[in-house]
């Protein structure tokens, strides 16, 4: 029981009681930050659908998902100022930066990613899309696409839960930036990176929400997905 007391102690420090801070804005530059959110949105969906349909091997693959990572960084300087965070300390008398604790958040989320993929490896309409996209992991260079992953996953948080979430408002910036996610990675046309963005959008979120910053999004983000590339294939390699 004390490890059930241990773990909702640690969801709600985590991912529902909000620390404390003042980030309010003149209403000019919310606006400001909406129209640049909002622009940077169309430009990015535009460059991320291209360099998802681009085979595995080719090299401007490369080029195209940098190029979607400097969309998405430029806008989200460009709106306005963004906040490292602070989180909830394990003991609740004090506040830290997110770190620790978002590389215990993204742990989880990759370990129900690779628990689910004992399904996903038996349903070839789920396994095949994901096994064409990490083909570019296993026909290109290994270190080139983790740096790739890295470098677009700091670049995603710093738009969506840092420019995007702080022009939404915020009654319903949680529900608005993983909808807006969700949508976004549905012009890959693979369904189960849709719902991956649906859960880890979500949960980046909620730490957005109560952290006040991006730094806890980004460390979840950057285990998750790193965590994915790394472990995904050979999972499904051996589950198929």
């Amino acid at each position: 029981m004390k490890v059930v007391t241990e773990l909702r102690a640690f969801v709600r420090a985590a991912l529902v009681d909000p620390v404390p801070r003042d980030h309010t804005e003149p209403d000019w530059a919310f606006r400001r930050r909406r129209v640049v959110a909002v622009v940077t949105l169309l430009l990015g969906a535009g460059v991320l659908a291209w360099a998802l349909r681009i085979e595995p091997g080719d090299a401007t693959f490369y080029v195209a998902t940098f190029a979607l990572a400097g969309v998405w960084a430029v806008g989200a300087f460009a709106s306005g100022p963004l906040h490292l965070g602070r989180a909830h300390t394990r003991g609740g008398s004090g506040e830290s930066r997110a770190v620790v604790q978002s590389l215990a958040i993204g742990g989880m989320l990759l370990a129900l990613f690779l628990a689910g993929a004992v399904l996903v490896a038996q349903v070839p309409f789920l396994r095949d899309p994901v096994e064409q996209l990490l083909d570019h992991a296993s026909v290109g260079s290994l270190a080139v696409v983790a740096a790739v992953t890295a470098v677009n996953g700091v670049a995603e948080e710093l738009y969506f839960r840092g420019a995007l979430y702080a022009g939404v408002g915020r009654r319903h910036a949680v529900a608005v930036t993983t909808v807006v996610y969700a949508l976004v990675t549905a012009a890959s046309g693979i369904p189960l990176l849709v719902l991956a963005a649906v859960l880890v959008g979500l949960v980046v979120g909620l730490q957005r929400r109560v952290t006040g910053g991006i730094l806890g999004p980004i460390v979840t983000h950057l285990t998750w997905s790193l965590g994915m590339l790394f472990l995904l294939p050979p999972v499904l390699d051996r589950l198929s």
